[in-house]
This record gives C-alpha cells, structure tokens and sequence, in this order.
C-alpha cells in the first residue's frame, strides 16, 4: 500500500481538536474540540467528467454544520450508522444523541449524570445497544431509542475504553491502570484478560485504544486476529478473540493516541508520535499493521498533537486531527489483482464466507467467472495465465509434492487461464511472499530462498520458444536457490531442497523476471541479476534504497526500482553502445539522475524499452526517454501499456460493487505522440505527419497514417505506411485498389476496410452494382441482407445464391437455438439435412417421420433419420428408414439395441438373415453369465423362442423350490413356465398349417405338430408334464387354505392327492400337511402311515426323526390309528379314483359326465364350482 497527504481542513479560531469520527456508510466526519466545538463535514465528489472517479475526483465541503449544545470541550464522538445517529460526550459528561432531520442534524436526546465524565461510548455491530463508560466506574447500556438497558457501578475501577464483541456477547472494558475487564452483555464480570505484550513493561501504562473488527467486510484469511488492542508505550496485541491464547504482538516504538481497523479488518492504523532520545520534538505519524503484526506503511504528519484518527467508509481515505486541522490522508491499497489477456483478475472478500471470491473478469465480452479461494496471498498474471498463491489446506490431499518436504507442504501455486480454469498446481513449503511469472516459468520467493516452476503451457510460443523450454531436462521442471548461493546454470544444482530454509542476514524484499533475465532485490539494496532458464547469477548491482517493487522492460535492459517511501529510481542492466552514451546514458549498472517521488505504480510499455508510465498520488505520467509528458488525472491501477495505449482500471470503483463489474470503470489512454499523430492528420494534412512519425516511429503510428492515407486515396503513402508497420494484408489490399479504375469503387472498398459497411453497399447500389453489395454481406456473413438484396432487385434472382442466404439463415436461428424459426428458414432453404436435427432438437418426431417418407430410396440421410429415431425408442420408424435405405442388417442391429427381438426376428426371416439366432444367444449367454435370469427369459420369449424361455423358467421355479421360498411364488413360476409351454404349442401347430397352406385337415396338422416336437425337442418331460409342477403346487395350497376355512376331511382329500407329486414337492412337506390335515379330521389310521412315512424318509437326521416317533407316540397313546367306516370306503375306493379326474376347486375326483375344461390348461372343475370363480383356479385364464 502507499499513503499519502491530500488535503487539509482548518477549524476556525484556532480551537484544538479532541477527537474525530468518519461514518463509514453515509461519510459524515464529526470532530470534536475545545470550547464546545462540535462540527459535522461531509466531503464530495463534484466534476462532470466521466473519468475522473475516486480520489482523482476533486473533493468539495457538501456539509459544514456546526452543532451547538456542548459547553465543555468535546471528547468522545461515536456514528451509530444503522440508524444515522451520532452520539457525542463532552468534559463536563454531557451526553447529546443527534439525528439528521432533512439534511441537518438537531439535538434527539440528552442526558448528564453530574457525577462523572464519559470516558467512553460503543454502540454494537447492528446499532441496537450502546455502552457508556464514566471514569468513576459507572457503566450505561441503552437502546438506540433512549431506554436504559441496565446500568452498573465498578466500584474501585477507574474506566477508559469499551468495546463490544462482533456478536455483542461480550463486553470489553479497559481500566485507566491498562488492565482489560471481559463481561457478559448483562454486566456480570467473566474475566481479567491476559495482556502478552506487557511482558517485559516497567512503570506505569495505560490503554491508548481498543478496537474490535466486527467483520462486515469479510475476513483476510480463515481465523484472522481482529481485536486490538493498543497502549500508549507503543506496545499493541491482536487477538483472534477474547481468551487468545496467542496473540500477535509486537512495539510500535512510539507513543499511541488512537488505533482503528480500517473497512475489511485487513490494516490496522496506529496513531501517535515517535519517541526518539535524538529527536528534539515528538514527530506525529501513522504507522500501519497487517493482522499478523507486519509493518506496511509510515506516514509523517506535521503539527504539534494528534487527537483522532478515523478511517474512510472504503478504505480509500484516512481523517487525523491535529492541532486545529484536520488532515485526509490518500490510500492506494495492495489489491488483489491481475490482467491477462483482456480479464481483469481481482479478489475480495465477504462478511458470509471465509474464502476469497476471485473474479476473473473478461473486459471484452463483459462476462465474469468467479472462483473461492481459500487463504489467498496473491495473484501474479503474465500473457494469458495467471498464479493464484494460497496457504495449502491440511485436508487437501498433496500428490503433486516436487520435492522431499519435511512434512505436509503449507503453500500451493495454482496456474489457471483466463477464465479461472486451475491447469496445473504446485504445492511448496517457502512461504511465496514475492511471486512473479514469465511465459515459460513461475518464480516463487521467500525471505530466504526462490523457487523456480517451469510450467507446462506450450501454448501460443514459437517454436524457437518451445524448443529452448524443452532443453532444459524434464526433472529440472523444479528448482530451489537459496539468496546466499552463486548458481552457475548446472544442471544438478537446485535440486538440494534442505538449503532452501538456512537463514540469511540480508533477505529478499522483492522480485521480477522476463523471459532472459530474473532479478531478486535485497533489503540492504543488493540486486541479484540471474539469466534464464538456466539459473546463473549474471551480475550484482547496488542501491541506495530497499526496493518495494521491480519491474524490467521489455528488452530487459532496464529496471526500474520503486522503494518504501515511493521513490521511483532507474539502472542499467546491460551496457549501451557508444552512440547510446552520447546521448546520455550511462554504463550498465550506474543509477540514473533520474528520480521521481510519491510513485505508486508503474508499467513500462510492451513494444518499447524507453517507454513508461507511472502513477504519482492520482496523477500518470508517461515517459519517453525519461522526459516526461503532461499528466492525465486518474486513480486508476495500469493494466496494460501497449501500442502508444494505456489501459487503466479503477479498482477502487470496482471494489464498492465487487459482483457487477462495470465497463465504465476501464479507461483507455492515449499518449501525446498518438494524440498529436491524429491532431497532425486531421489538421493539418498527411504529408506533414507523415514527416512527424518518420521523426517519432511507431507501428500504431505508421498503421494510423495508412488509414489516412487510405482515406484520401493517396496510394503510395498508404502502401509506404503499411509497409513500415509491416501489415501484409494492408499491402494487399493498397494494391488490389491500384488496379481499379473507378475512383467511387476504390471509396467503396475504402469504406468497407474501415467497416463503414452500410456506406460500402449504398456506394456499390449507386454504382450499380448490386453483385458487390451481395458479395459483401455474403463475406459478413449478413444473409440477412443478402436475401433482402437478392429480393428487392429487378428481374430473376438467382436461386441457388437465394437457397443459401436461407440457409444462412437458419443457421443463424439454429446457432442461437431458436429452432422453430430455424426449420422455416432450412424448408425455404430445401436443406433436408439441417431440416432433420431441427425436427430432431424440437422432438417434432412426426414431422421427422414425413420427412423420411418424402425422401428418395437410398437417400444417405435415411441412415441418420434412423438413428435419430433409435436413440428416443421409436424402433418402427427407425426400421423403416433403415430399410428405405436398403440396410436391413443395421435395422435388425437396432431392432436387437431396443430389445425388440420379435420385430428382429421377424426381419431376420424376411431378409434370409442366419445371425439373428447367434445373436440372440450371446446376449441370452451374457444375461446369464450377470445371473439375470429374468431377463433372459423375456428376450427369449420375445424372440418367440418358446421352448427355451420355458427351460429357463423351470429351472427357476426348481431353484425356488429347493430355497424353500413362498408356495405361492413357486406356483406363479411353474404357470408361467407351463404358458410358455402352451405358446411353443402354438407356435409348432401354426408353422404346420403355414406350410400345409390348406390342403390336410385340421387332425393331420395336429399330428404332424406334435411329430415334430417329438422330434425337436428331447425335453420330452417339459413338454408332456408342462403343468405338473403348477398342480402339485396349486394343490398344496388349496389343502392350506381348507384346513385354514375348516373344512378337514376337504383338505385331507387334497392332501391325499398330493401323494402323487413327491417328485416336485418334498416329501416331508406333502406327509407333514396329511398327517396334520388328518389328525385334524380324526382319520387318525390315515395320520398313521403319514408318520410311519415320515419316520422312514432317508432325508430326515436321526434326531428329526426321532422327534417324529415322539410325537407319534403323544398321539396314538390318546387315539388309536384307525379311520372311521366312511375313511375306510374312501381309502378302499382310492384305486378307482386316481382314473377320475381332479377337481381343481374342490381338489376332489370328478364322477359327473359333464365338467368344465380350461382352455388353456386343460384342467377340470366341476360346472356349479366353478361359476363362482372368473379365472382358472390354477392358470388364472379368464372363465368363458
């Protein structure tokens, strides 16, 4: 940062200054003094000219309103800005609260204790409470409307200074015996704070101020000490919060009046005056601190006594009361910030996050990209690249460490383009206090030791450049030097990591590089000069200040040297030719005469080494062979020196509304010998500029004498002009114009080269020559135009061109995604291809369907149409598309992607096709292998390939059978095995009848059919017992259900007949459910040989078997084994019976003539059973 004196109010009469406060959010100044006197000032910018914004705008008194009330001197001042309050406090403890009431402030409320005199007065972080201190130990907390909260006597305490807590939690009270009291919000004592800097003190001292961040603009840096503390021997503690164990401290060696944090917490003002034993009187400065204790700035303030100090709602500004003045100090604050190929790179932080927000702001197309960075330290740009340092998180993972390290790396270098793309990243373990970058390379320094980081963007360098990056080896990509080493270039030197962290006496203070040449500055003012790429130590020259900034020219022979106190100096890098010394430059490495003070930024031009521009308090100078021009009144940080232009940022205009950039806020600038090129052409004529820029050379210069020249048709200037700024296509086109006769032709091309093209066509139409104006547009890409002209001229337009400007068109539409206007463009335009993916994109698939049917046969675009509709499902139209176009191999393939394998097949027998078969395989195979099952069988079924789908089906209903899953959901998948037994069924009967064509009877197709499954299919029991497995299952859930209704001897009967599927169901299921079934019908006989079956099962352990006898025995001790006289007819008449069909409602056998058959299954029922029901108990086919 740079700081200087920029204005000075005096107060009338001499009276002295007590105090003064600056309300950040309005911008009133309150100052208090002796006498009563109470003023309010208000400072603002008056001028009508657009550039001059910030504080190169002059500054005017808007308001000087003096406020009456007060009969002691003022002491205390304090904003309440939430509410546009101002609360004021005077020797005698008057207490006066003001209120702005249409622009003027009057007395709100007053308030006088007789007893004491205010010390102190804080309001909180959102204006609500505000803390009054006396000295006598009294403490007031009210409301901002005038009641008293709570108030406290400390009795034996003599107070100071109050401070609330960001959060108002807390309460600080400093003691006139520099102790510091931490309360609660409600006035109850918490602690005595531990003051470290006061460590070493001898006698007695007392607080000079306190000064808690609240934090409304953002934190520096995650955890960032914001409350300070300050007392007047010079000794100041920041602290993270109120019980920090380890503060930041450090002795401002001199005697303090006031501190203040300025706007975002990231500088801390420290007001008061040197002690020095030399010194005959006390010099009154402001010394300025970082939150980590590093001293910034000093700035020198004549007069006697410094009362006050306050900072400027933006940071920008400072306000010191001294004496009976008060003076504004001017703040040019180190931003965060870069330019790189037209992006503005800047940061800033926000009260609601802990990162960084890092805008990358393109100028040209006004679009920003923003990034969160967390711990940034600073942004280095170079071309189109720019390097973003950060403290490493320790949760980031660090796979990218160049060397050993002696633990996790603390630091990381991001390398990101220009629209905030991370491209590559480093993590280091020297703290990157100075970075810089070249094209090639990243330089990285701390106070010890550089680091050296090739980058890997070959990008955009020649091939000289490319070459000469490539020669250095590719482990030597990363290198570190320490400051006290002497590198010779070798190639194994730099790779030793340890000697990075020895310690030296002279540390860095700062760097630069370009492509040649590094040059590293020293605190005693030693400069390092080192070549590049190939590290060696050049040469070492010397200075009599410590350098704050470096910068090279372009040709590297040149530095410039801005020191602490901003005093630009230049030396001689390289040694000059003979004619160079005549002309008054010294050898290499003597310093210039030349010196300007009060230099804060600075940028030499990119095209010429003796060109430069420097920024002097809110002035820039250029210079041209260090003679300096007439200054431009800006505040504006320089981009961009380049083609006799400056371009200017004004970041402090940026950073009040850092979210919406505005363009308002870049400048350009012209210098003299381009601002007088032009006055020169325009005024006097082109024979004596051109005289002019012959004496002054320059490319831009040349390339605006051409354009002149061009203008007025002088041919031979235009073509010696573009020829000096070496513009091949400018020579082209002087030539081009020479072979033209016509004088109005040669005004028209003129018109169009300088993109006067309105003008170009009206002179072409005048002309009558409406072909070039065609032309014209068709090279702009106007199609527009081009068919307004092709329509609004006589006679036949020609057609082709006609087709093409509506496609043109479309294409327009279609690049902007307006697809409707598009497609009635494309249809005027017969363009069928672009037609297709715009009835694609607006999903107008109909359209797209009437599209293929109006094409030709064979038509390539029938092919991608097909894909079209394959890629949204529509498998039919696809077909046909394909098919159209002949290719009904890629209709199958897609037929088979859609899982239609019916329509596949289908195809695959109309067009003779024998891979379908294998095709189906793989992917059954496949399905498979993934233990999809499920799957397999749905593809073979929709293949129609019957047959197999139901082996896969039995085989998981067996599978199922054997988990012991639920009966129900074995049943299901035995039916549907047992369906698709029945469809093969179907399928062989049609195949026949498709063969026979008629000609057998009905009877002989039946027979032929099941000849050939006889012969097809060695499955022979899935085909003849297709539904057993559905009967033993279906049954065994019936004698459940009626044994669960009640009905017994019904279940028995059912159990009975499940006797005959041992083979689908276990056996000790089927004899368990008979044996329960006829114990529940006391047919205890019958209970009996269940047992004696289940006792006898080869399946059952000895012990489950021996638990059966158990239980045979509980029973047949209490009844005998035998069935009653109507058990033991039905048991004798079991032979006849298993002749007789099953009923499958009732379970038992069928001895009527007349019963209902399925249709589908086959199976039986009794006619009066089955009406109750509307599907087939066991199929669950509808009922007829």
């Amino acid at each position: 940062m740079f700081i200087y004196l920029s204005k000075k109010i005096a107060i009338p009469n001499n009276i002295q200054l007590r105090c003064v406060s600056w309300n950040k959010q309005q911008g009133f100044i309150s100052c208090g003094g002796e006498e009563g006197l109470l003023r309010v000032l208000k400072l603002e910018t008056q001028t009508d000219d657009s550039r001059l914004k910030g504080l190169a705008a002059p500054s005017n008194l808007s308001m000087n309103q003096t406020l009456e009330g007060h009969s002691g001197a003022v002491q205390v001042v304090t904003w309440n800005e939430q509410y546009e309050k101002l609360t004021t406090s005077d020797q005698n403890g008057l207490i006066i609260v003001w209120m702005l009431y249409k622009g003027a402030w009057y007395e709100e409320m007053i308030n006088n204790r007789n007893k004491s005199v205010v010390r102190s007065m804080s309001w909180n972080a959102d204006g609500q409470k505000i803390c009054i201190v006396y000295e006598d130990g009294a403490v007031i907390v009210g409301s901002v409307d005038g009641n008293r909260i709570w108030g406290k006597e400390l009795k034996g305490s003599q107070l100071a200074h109050v401070a609330w807590s960001p959060d108002s939690k807390i309460l600080l009270f400093g003691m006139a015996n520099g102790e510091v009291h931490i309360y609660d919000n409600q006035g109850n004592f918490i602690v005595k704070m531990t003051i470290s800097c006061l460590s070493g003190a001898t006698g007695a001292v007392s607080i000079a101020g306190i000064h808690w961040y609240a934090g409304a603009g953002g934190y520096v840096e995650p955890d960032c000490p914001c409350l300070a503390i300050c007392f007047d021997n010079g000794c100041c503690q920041i602290m993270r919060y109120e019980n920090d164990e380890q503060p930041v401290y450090f002795d401002t060696l001199m005697n303090v009046i006031s501190i203040q944090w300025n706007h975002c917490g990231s500088v801390l003002a420290v007001a008061g005056s040197l002690r020095a034993a030399n010194m005959e009187k006390e010099l009154n400065v402001v010394q300025f601190y970082t939150p980590f204790g590093e001293h910034l700035r000093t700035l020198k303030v004549p007069g006697k006594h410094m009362s006050g100090i306050s900072w400027e709602g933006g940071g920008l500004r400072i306000a010191l009361a001294v004496d009976s003045y008060i003076y504004f100090a001017n703040i040019r604050p180190d931003y965060k910030w870069g330019y790189c190929c037209s992006t503005v790179v800047y940061a800033y932080t926000k009260p609601e996050q802990q990162e960084y927000c890092v805008v990358f702001w393109d100028t040209k197309n006004n679009e920003k990209f923003v990034k969160n960075v967390k711990s940034l330290m600073s942004i280095t740009t170079c071309g189109d690249f720019c390097i973003l340092a950060s403290k490493a998180d320790e949760m980031q993972p660090q796979d990218d460490l160049g060397f050993e390290t002696r633990g996790p790396a603390r630091f990381i270098l991001m390398l990101c383009n220009s629209i905030g793309t991370p491209l590559d990243s480093k993590y280091i373990d020297i703290d990157p206090l100075f970075v810089t970058m070249t094209r090639t390379h990243v330089i990285a320094a701390s106070k010890e030791a550089f680091y050296l980081w090739q980058y890997r963007v070959a990008k955009k360098l020649t091939a000289l450049e490319i070459n000469q990056v490539t020669r250095t080896r590719k482990g030597g990509r990363e290198r570190f030097y320490h400051i006290d080493s002497s590198p010779s270039g070798a190639s194994d030197e730099g790779s030793d990591y340890s000697k990075a962290f020895a310690t030296t006496r002279d540390p860095i203070c700062c760097i630069t590089a370009t492509d040649e040449a590094l040059v590293v500055a020293r605190e005693c003012g030693i400069i390092h000069k080192y070549s590049l790429p190939n590290v060696t130590l050049i040469q070492k020259y010397s200075s009599n200040n410590r350098a704050h900034y470096l910068s090279i020219n372009c040709n590297s022979s040149r530095l410039a040297i801005i020191d602490i106190s901003g005093l630009l100096t230049l030396l001689e890098l390289e040694v000059r030719s003979a004619t160079d010394e005549e002309t008054g430059n010294k050898a290499a490495g003597d310093l210039s005469k030349f010196e300007r003070k009060d230099v804060w930024d600075m940028k030499w031009a990119n095209d010429n080494p003796d060109l430069f521009a420097t920024m002097e308090k809110t002035r820039m100078y250029v210079f041209r062979n260090l003679d300096p021009e007439e200054p431009i009144q800006t505040s504006g940080y320089i981009c961009n020196f380049e083609d006799l232009e400056i371009k200017s940022v004004l970041l402090d205009e940026i950073m009040k509304d850092p979210e919406r950039p505005n363009k308002d806020n870049l400048i350009n600038f012209e210098i003299r010998s381009l601002r007088d090129s032009r006055a020169l052409i325009e005024k006097v004529g082109i024979k004596d500029a051109s005289q002019f820029i012959k004496d002054n050379p320059h490319p831009r210069l040349w390339h605006l004498l051409a354009e002149a020249a061009l203008q007025k048709l002088d041919l031979k200037t235009a073509e010696e002009a573009f020829v000096r700024c070496k513009d091949y296509p400018g020579i082209q086109f002087v030539k081009r114009l020479a072979n033209l006769q016509s004088e109005p032709m040669k005004q028209a091309d003129v018109a169009a080269y300088f993109g006067k093209f309105e003008e170009a066509e009206s002179m072409y139409l005048q002309m009558d020559r409406r072909d070039l104006a065609i032309n014209l547009r068709i090279k702009l890409g106007d199609w527009f135009k081009v068919q307004q002209l092709l329509k609004s001229g006589s006679g036949d337009c020609d057609d082709a061109l006609l087709q093409q400007a509506y496609n043109g068109i479309g294409d327009y539409y279609a690049d902007r995604q307006k697809w409707g206007e598009a497609v009635r463009s494309y249809r005027m335009g017969r363009n069928q291809e672009r037609l297709a993916d715009c009835y694609y994109r607006l999903e107008d698939y109909d359209s797209l369907e009437q599209l293929a049917a109006d094409l030709p046969e064979n038509h390539k675009l029938l092919a991608e149409i097909g894909q079209m509709f394959v890629t949204v499902g529509m498998c039919e139209q696809a077909v046909k598309a394909y098919l159209k176009c002949n290719q009904p191999k890629a209709a199958v393939d897609k037929c088979v992607h859609l899982n239609q394998w019916n329509k596949a097949v289908e195809l695959a027998r109309a067009h003779n096709m024998k891979e379908i078969k294998s095709i189906l395989s793989k992917r059954a195979s496949h399905l498979l292998e993934e233990n999809k099952t499920l799957e397999a069988v749905e593809l073979y079924r929709k293949a129609h390939h019957f047959l197999d789908a139901a082996k896969l089906m039995f085989k998981i209903a067996d599978e199922e059978t054997k988990k012991m899953s639920r009966p129900l959901r074995v049943k299901k998948l035995y039916v549907l095995a047992a369906l698709l037994v029945e469809d093969y069924h179907d399928q062989v009967k049609a195949s026949q009848q498709s063969k026979a064509k008629g000609k057998k009877s009905e009877a002989t197709f039946t027979l032929t059919g099941l000849l050939e499954e006889d012969a097809l299919s060695p499955e022979s029991r899935i085909i003849d017992s297709a539904w057993r497995g559905a009967e033993a299952y279906h049954f065994f859930l019936l004698a459940q259900r009626q044994l669960h209704a009640g009905y017994a001897e019904n279940a028995m009967r059912t159990a009975l007949h499940l006797r005959e599927y041992e083979d689908v169901i276990p056996a000790v299921e089927i004899y368990s459910l008979l044996a329960l079934c006829s114990a529940a019908n006391r047919a205890f006989g019958t209970c009996s040989k269940a047992f004696i079956k289940l006792e006898s099962l080869d399946s059952l352990s000895p012990e489950q078997q021996q638990l059966y006898e158990d239980l045979a025995l509980q029973i047949f001790t209490k009844h005998p084994p035998k069935d009653s006289r109507m058990m033991e007819a039905t048991r004798l008449s079991e032979g006849s019976e298993e002749k007789l069909p099953t009923c499958i409602v009732t379970g038992r056998p069928i001895q009527e003539y007349q019963f209902w058959v399925c249709g589908v299954c086959k199976h039986c029922a009794l006619e009066h059973e089955i009406r109750k029901y509307s599907c087939c108990p066991l199929c669950h086919s509808t009922v007829a």
